[in-house]
């Protein structure tokens, strides 16, 4: 079913709830604390959503050693339903925050909605997005592709750790970072397309 490019015009910013407002955008030298940060987070997570949690998974550019990034750790949870009321139930007992805004709450390609949830941190903890998306979906794959891709290429992965530097210190502001870097992402995701067919890969089990 992945014989084609799944394209995405989404902005692939969070609005920050106000109390992460103080946080200024930055994209930082890869930091090597990052997956020991992901897997404190995700211990959390699997506490609080047990069998529910089907596989999860460090993702985005904070999981990509060598890759400049925002001080945000993104994380994919993979669920067998996206029930949301029982996400928002059960992960509201360890503070996290569903974000409300459309875009958070879909990925489109071709013009097909799939559907996903996200939430923020409690107030006060650590600076990170849990995107949760349901098994068997193309967006789900999708983030883990970016991820092995960018892992794989290292003249891809220097391009595209250059452009968001220069890119964050040109636009101070996460909603037009955002946007000015999302179809530059639809470029980058074109070439890992390609790159998955000529190299067979596949994402593993649980997606």
């Amino acid at each position: 079913m992945y014989d084609q490019p799944c394209v995405a015009l989404v902005d692939f910013s969070a609005v920050p709830f106000p109390d992460e407002l103080e946080r200024k955008l930055e994209v930082l030298e890869y930091q090597p604390q990052w997956p020991a940060d992901f897997d404190r987070i995700a211990e959390l997570l699997r506490g609080a959503l047990g069998p529910a949690a089907v596989r999860i998974d460090h993702v985005g550019s904070t999981s990509v050693p060598g890759l400049p990034a925002k001080d945000c750790i993104d994380i994919q949870v993979i669920v067998p339903v996206l029930d949301e009321d029982e996400l928002v139930a059960a992960l509201g007992t360890i503070g996290f925050r569903c974000r409300p805004e459309s875009w958070n709450r879909d990925d489109t390609y071709d013009g097909t909605p799939y559907a996903k949830l996200v939430f923020a941190p409690p107030v006060g903890g650590r600076s990170c997005n849990i995107h949760v998306r349901a098994v068997g979906t193309p967006n789900a794959r999708r983030m883990l592709l970016f991820r092995d891709f960018l892992r794989a290429n290292e003249t891809v992965r220097d391009a595209w750790g250059a452009f968001k530097t220069r890119l964050s210190e040109s636009v101070p502001d996460l909603f037009g970072y955002g946007q000015i870097k999302q179809p530059a992402t639809v470029v980058l995701f074109e070439a890992a397309e390609l790159w998955a067919r000529t190299t067979y890969w596949t994402p593993g089990e649980g997606i």
